[in-house]
C-alpha cells in the first residue's frame, strides 16, 4: 500500500514540476512533449495498479 502512495505522490510531483517548466518557458513544442510524457507516465501508473506490477494475469 505504501508503494502505491509513493507512486501517486511521485506522479503528482512530476506533473507539478513539468507544469512549472511549461509555465516559465511557454513554448508550444515543449508543452506537447511534456504532455505526452505525463500521459505515458499516467498510463504506466494505471496499468501497474490495475494488473499488479504490469504483469498480465
Amino acid at each position: 500500500m505504501l508503494d502505491k502512495i509513493f507512486a501517486i505522490l511521485s506522479l503528482i510531483m512530476l506533473t507539478a514540476f513539468v507544469g512549472v517548466v511549461v509555465g516559465f518557458v511557454r513554448e508550444v513544442d515543449l508543452a506537447i512533449v511534456i504532455l505526452v510524457v505525463v500521459l505515458m507516465a499516467s498510463y504506466d501508473f494505471w496499468k501497474t495498479l490495475r494488473n499488479g506490477n504490469g504483469r498480465k494475469n
